[in-house]
């Protein structure tokens, strides 16, 4: 009985790491993912912020005509 036990336990613990590595690696996965397409679009010089630029962390090197407006009006607002 004792050996019966110890198997479960074996396979409940085989189980739990393979569902605990199993989630790591799709949140890894989605996070590559997420990341690669950011860097894409602002490659590809496509908004990642939906039109809102001040709030932007690629502002201050967007070259797009939203950003360039929102410099420019920065500018002459001083």
């Amino acid at each position: 009985m004792n050996k019966n036990l110890r198997q479960k336990q074996s396979r409940r613990q085989l189980f739990r790491g393979f569902l605990r590595y199993t989630t790591l690696g799709l949140l890894g996965a989605a996070s590559g993912a997420f990341i690669s397409k950011r860097r894409r679009l602002l490659r590809e010089g496509k908004c990642i912020s939906k039109g809102i630029c001040r709030g932007c962390g690629a502002f201050e090197q967007c070259g797009l005509p939203a950003a360039l407006s929102a410099k420019q009006v920065l500018e002459e607002n001083g």
